[in-house]
């Protein structure tokens, strides 16, 4: 049974600040699509709207200032929401990303009660010195620069290769989670789980399903919450690159790490941002964008695993032309299928291939019932014929990857969140490339990695590791198709067996269920004709492994069964779907 709106615990919950958001919606003419509900309180704060001091502002950009003025749960929802364009769309997408994270300084004396509470002991016995004064202040925390006692708290690095010069105070920042700061998250993101059952109620909206949207993103925030998260990805980093020479990363010391605070490696350098005009010297700009984009590229292809917020602020170029990452709160993370699958998509695209290009992101993304298959072909087509015949050096890869998204967008397909995520880092990457090279090309750079992506999808390791994933779902398969076959039975012999069909692009399925039931048939038959010595027989004699008297036919109807049977799983596969047609 559906609830009602009333029931909505969420909508009563927290009035005032209910009543807080609907006023700044107001404000900024956001709330017209809520007069739809009749809710009292709601209704009242309507009436104080006056757009006449908003006219000027486009309606993207007074979505961004009423985030920016609810606070730090909503700028940080903003700045998530601007990496899932398939969702919001392109525009709002670059508007969200202006969004700005700078947040209230907390007081020192209350930094300092945070740091003590979780460490146990004095500030002044941790650090030698601790500036009071946080040189950035973001919404979920502060950061803080401090010297430490190398004789005290050393890092694992140099306890191990220069354990005779720890003499020196250790630079490092401290970054520390503003108080309270948790149960604001948890009171907005309760505000806005009751806002997605509302909007899951509109026609405009129930198609992008803001509930699991919410649902995925308040998870997002509750991990970046837990400083802890961030101490192990820096340490999974490192593990990754420590043979790396053109990158640094961040060490933390995990002594001084806890869910509200970390404490790591100072590294100092000219941020990207500013390169151009305070460039080290002998530092080239242009190796400078090849030396990320290849560095970015080996987490992406390589490890699955990527720092996902690659704008200048994050990126600094030491003297030696090193390049350091900042702030890995947020990371993606893609699975192997994933990889793989889009992987093929490249390989799609390089061939002009639009049925297998169309079927991958089918079978990536979410797609609605109702799904104009012709239309999107079509599309799909258009997109391979404008990108595949540009010429690597001027490829425009932000230009492509955005008009993927706004694609899959017209036709209501949700792609994963990780999926999102690096097609965002991917532009990000390239406007930041851009930056230090205005002929910086991406794809040009990617080239070496298709080659080596090619390479390894054909390699026999890996063709290896996915026959021994196969095998493992056939075993599962034959382990438990007796049990589901014997419950089926089971139902139909009680009348408990309904079958409800759907005759929506009934046609593959059809096809494909008549030619399981052939394969099966043909494959029985002939193991029979095999078993019985069916004439005319080969090898009347002992024959190669020491077979002998074999059914002609028999052997043919096994073999052709078995043909039937790969290029039906090979077409089940490929479309993802058995209601999917090829």
């Amino acid at each position: 049974m559906k609830r009602k709106i009333t029931s909505v615990p969420q909508l009563y919950r927290n009035v005032r600040r209910w009543t807080e958001i609907v006023s700044v919606m107001s404000k900024y003419g956001l709330a017209d699509w809520m007069s739809r509900f009749h809710i009292d309180f709601l209704t009242d704060r309507l009436k104080t709207q006056d757009g006449a001091a908003q006219s000027q502002l486009t309606h993207n950009a007074r979505i961004r200032m009423t985030l920016t003025e609810l606070g730090p749960t909503f700028i940080k929802f903003g700045q998530l929401l601007s990496t899932r364009p398939d969702l919001i769309g392109l525009d709002l997408a670059v508007e969200l990303e202006k969004l700005q994270s700078d947040a209230p300084k907390d007081p020192f004396e209350t930094t300092k009660r945070i740091i003590e509470n979780e460490q146990g002991i004095p500030l002044e016995e941790i650090f030698i010195e601790f500036e009071q004064e946080p040189i950035a202040s973001a919404s979920i925390g502060q950061v803080h620069r401090a010297k430490l006692d190398p004789k005290r708290f050393a890092f694992a690095s140099s306890e191990q290769d220069n354990k005779t010069n720890l003499t020196e105070p250790l630079d490092v920042v401290v970054k520390v989670r503003h108080e309270g700061i948790d149960r604001i998250v948890e009171t907005d993101l309760d505000i806005l789980s009751g806002l997605a059952q509302l909007a899951e109620k509109l026609d405009d909206f129930k198609n992008y399903q803001p509930i699991a949207v919410v649902e995925e993103m308040s998870r997002t925030m509750m991990r970046e919450l837990d400083f802890g998260r961030e101490e192990r990805n820096l340490i999974q980093f490192r593990s990754l690159f420590e043979k790396d020479k053109t990158v640094v990363i961040p060490e933390p010391i995990s002594a001084l790490c806890s869910a509200r605070m970390i404490t790591m490696q100072h590294i100092s350098g000219t941020s990207i941002r500013k390169i151009n005009d305070h460039c080290p010297a002998g530092i080239d700009p242009t190796s400078v964008a090849q030396t990320g984009a290849n560095l970015y590229l080996k987490m992406i292809f390589h490890h699955g695993f990527f720092h996902a917020d690659p704008h200048p602020g994050n990126i600094i170029i030491q003297d030696d032309g090193t390049i350091g990452l900042l702030d890995f709160g947020m990371v993606g993370r893609i699975s192997e299928q994933l990889r793989e699958d889009i992987e093929a998509m490249l390989v799609a695209i390089v061939n002009q291939d639009v049925s297998m290009l169309s079927t991958l992101i089918k079978r990536i993304g979410r797609c609605p019932n109702n799904l104009n298959e012709s239309a999107f072909s079509n599309e799909v087509a258009d997109f391979v014929g404008q990108y595949s015949t540009q010429i690597l050096a001027q490829f425009d890869m932000s230009g492509a990857l955005n008009d993927f998204m706004s694609l899959v967008r017209r036709f209501e397909i949700t792609l994963p969140g990780e999926v999102s995520l690096l097609i965002k880092v991917l532009v990000s990457l390239e406007g930041t490339g851009r930056q230090l090279n205005p002929d910086f090309s991406l794809m040009e750079i990617m080239k070496p990695f298709q080659r080596l992506l090619l390479l390894k999808r054909l390699s026999p390791t890996r063709q290896a590791k996915k026959m021994r994933r196969f095998y493992m779902e056939v075993e599962q398969l034959v382990d438990q198709l007796p049990k589901r076959i014997s419950s089926i039975l089971e139902q139909v012999q009680s009348g408990q067996f309904d079958v409800k069909l759907d005759h929506r692009r009934l046609g593959p399925t059809a096809n494909r269920l008549v030619m399981g039931l052939m394969t099966s048939a043909l494959f029985l038959g002939s193991s029979l004709m095999l078993s019985y010595k069916v004439p005319p027989l080969l090898f009347p004699d002992v024959g190669p492994m020491g077979s002998h008297d074999l059914s002609i036919l028999g052997l043919a109807g096994c073999l052709a069964s078995i043909m039937m049977g790969f290029r039906l799983t090979w077409a089940i596969r490929k479309s993802g779907n058995l209601d999917q047609a090829e």
